[in-house]
């Protein structure tokens, strides 16, 4: 009883602590998101530079993804893969003119 008798007496105080509480807490929250959306956008544009889909010793298979560099394909250690060559397609003819 005594305590809250206390939290009367000096609601006045109470009052702006709390909303300044709670504005805190929302930017929190706001930072929070925007700082996910730059992670997800720096993440997307590390995950296209990954060539392995079109390097011709890219498999496809899950057992074996690339039959040079197995254990750094689609990571982002293959980024700079030496061994990468775009794959060709050597079916279409109309390249040969």
């Amino acid at each position: 009883m005594l305590i809250f008798n206390h939290l009367i007496n000096y609601s006045y105080l109470l009052q702006p602590l709390c909303f300044l509480c709670a504005w805190l807490l929302f930017a929190l929250f706001i930072s929070s998101i925007i700082n996910s959306i730059i992670d997800i956008t720096y993440r997307f544009q590390t995950m296209h530079q990954i060539p392995c889909y079109s390097c011709r010793y890219f498999t496809n298979n899950y057992h074996l993804k690339c039959t040079i560099h197995p254990s750094i394909a689609n990571t982002e250690s293959a980024i700079n893969c030496f061994d990468f060559h775009q794959e060709s397609n050597y079916g279409d003819l109309s390249q040969l003119r």
